[in-house]
């Protein structure tokens, strides 16, 4: 797994020839067991990392399910979900996670609207790390964009739903599902992609 930011947050990340983006997972390592963010199917070297076991597997969106259902069999780990997704997430959820909740200590959770899939999740890691799934994300190093035009279900809804994340104003980091993670100055970054609309 590749550092991050944080000792305690890593990724794993797979090329998507297609898009010319990596797809990114997150682990944030924890007592009392790693909790997993969309995660990739992981190497041996990898799982290997993951030696604390997993606590929780959380998903931001359906386009996002990837390896969990295999993982959190071979982890014996729960799986979190969106709430607005309960009917289409296309697995059972131990949990369903709507807006304003705490999965964890130190990890809330952001309901976005308007993008691809309904009730899409941002996390927000003590209050200084932001982990996206689909609709902020990064093409290039250094910058962040959204979700374009025609994939959104509602443009006014969506930069409504990112104009929103502003309120957390330590967030440094934004850890993208898709692309490039801006490890600092993050805030400002989300700042400029609010003022491109």
């Amino acid at each position: 797994m590749k550092r991050t930011h944080r000792a305690d947050v890593v990724c794993w990340s797979r090329f998507d020839e297609a898009r010319d983006i990596d797809f990114n997972s997150y682990a944030w390592l924890r007592e009392g067991g790693a909790i997993l963010f969309d995660p990739l199917p992981l190497s041996d070297h990898d799982r290997a990392q993951l030696e604390g076991g997993v606590a929780w597997i959380v998903l931001t969106n359906s386009d996002h399910v990837r390896a969990s259902v295999e993982l959190a069999e071979a982890f014996g780990a729960p799986i979190a979900g969106p709430a607005g997704e309960q009917g289409t997430l296309g697995l059972e959820c131990e949990r369903w996670l709507a807006d304003g909740e705490t999965l964890v200590d130190g990890l809330v959770t952001h309901a976005l609207e308007g993008s691809k899939t309904p009730g899409e999740l941002a996390f927000v890691l003590e209050e200084t790390t932001l982990i996206t799934g689909d609709l902020v994300r990064a093409h290039g190093g250094g910058r962040l964009d959204r979700l374009p035009d025609p994939k959104l279900a509602d443009r006014e809804l969506a930069l409504a739903s990112i104009r929103g994340l502003l309120r957390h104003e330590s967030v440094d980091a934004v850890l993208v599902g898709d692309g490039w993670p801006v490890f600092r100055g993050g805030r400002a970054e989300l700042e400029a992609l609010v003022a491109r609309g």
